[in-house]
C-alpha cells in the first residue's frame, strides 16, 4: 500500500485505453478486461488477486497467500492450488498485467493497469491538498470523484483472513475522504444540504466526533442552534457513560462556534 492514504495529483489520467484492464478492489473484487466484467471464477482467486494488487508490484509471498487463502486450515495441496490459481488469473488478465513467479511469491505488475483503490487515494490526496491550501470548491468537487470511486464495501466478497486485514484500513479511508468533503462543503456555506447527510452519519458512526462536531456547525449556521447544543450534551453523555472519555478538541470547538453564534 501507498504510505500516505492521501497521496497524488488530480492531474493525472483518470480513464484507460480501450481494452485495458480494469481492476476494482473498492466493492465486490472485479477485473474489467476490454469492457467486459470478469468475477474471477471464486473467493480465493479474488482474494489472491486483491492480494496481490494491494502490494503494489511487491513480491507476496506464498506463506501471506496461504493465510489470506485459507487462514489457519490450508489443505494439503496448498501449493499446488495456489500455483492453479495463479495460472488462471495470468490467463484472464493477460499480458497487460503481467504476474511472475519468484522465489517462493508471486507479483503483479499493474503498470498497464487502471485499480479503483489507486485512483481514490489519488484523488482523495488531491482533494486534501486543495483544502489545505484554502480552496474548499476545488476540494470538494475532487473529493467527491474520490467517494464516487467505490461500488461498496471494500473487498467486500474476500476471505474473512483478507476483510479481518484489510477492510477496516480501507474503510477509515473512506470514511477521511469523506469528513474532508463535508469540511470543505461546510466552508462553502452548504449547510443546508449537508444536516441530512450529517445526522445520518452521526447515527451509524456515533463515536467519530468529527461528524458530531460538523453536524453542530450545519444546525447551527441554519438557525438551530438549540438543536446544536443538545447534540453537543447528548455526545458529551455517551463519550463519558460509555467509554469514560471528554469530548475532543474538535467537538469542544464546535461548541464554542455555536454559543459564539
Amino acid at each position: 500500500m501507498e504510505n500516505s492514504p492521501f497521496a497524488g495529483d488530480e492531474s493525472a489520467s483518470e480513464s484507460t485505453a480501450a481494452g485495458a484492464v480494469q481492476i476494482r478492489l473498492l466493492g465486490p473484487i472485479r477485473a474489467f478486461i476490454g469492457g467486459a466484467e470478469d468475477a474471477l471464477g471464486g473467493t480465493k482467486q479474488r482474494t489472491m488477486l486483491a492480494a496481490l494488487v494491494l502490494a503494489n508490484g511487491r513480491p507476496v509471498s506464498d506463506d501471506r497467500l496461504r493465510r489470506l487463502l485459507w487462514d489457519e486450515e490450508p489443505p494439503s495441496t496448498v501449493e499446488a492450488q495456489i500455483h492453479t490459481y495463479a495460472s488462471r488469473l495470468r490467463k484472464r488478465l493477460g499480458r497487460q498485467v503481467p504476474l511472475t513467479r519468484l522465489s517462493s511469491a508471486y507479483r503483479i505488475d499493474l503498470a498497464e493497469a487502471w485499480c479503483d483503490h489507486a485512483e481514490f487515494l489519488r484523488l482523495a490526496g488531491a482533494g486534501r491538498d486543495a483544502l489545505d491550501r484554502g480552496e474548499p470548491a476545488r476540494a470538494a468537487a475532487i473529493l467527491r470523484r474520490a467517494l464516487d470511486v467505490w461500488s461498496g464495501q471494500a473487498l467486500a466478497d474476500a476471505t474473512e483472513c483478507l476483510v479481518r486485514y484489510e477492510q477496516q484500513v480501507w474503510e477509515e479511508r473512506r470514511l477521511a475522504a469523506l469528513d474532508c468533503r463535508i469540511e470543505a462543503e461546510l466552508a462553502l456555506g452548504l449547510h443546508h444540504r449537508l444536516v441530512a447527510e450529517l445526522t445520518e452519519l452521526v447515527a451509524g458512526h456515533p463515536y467519530r466526533e468529527s461528524y458530531r462536531a460538523q453536524l453542530m456547525v450545519a444546525l447551527s449556521r441554519s438557525a438551530r442552534q438549540g438543536d446544536a447544543v443538545t447534540l453537543f450534551f447528548e455526545g458529551r453523555k455517551m463519550l463519558m457513560t460509555e467509554l469514560g472519555a471528554d469530548p475532543s478538541p474538535v467537538l469542544v470547538r464546535a461548541y464554542q462556534e455555536v454559543l459564539s453564534g
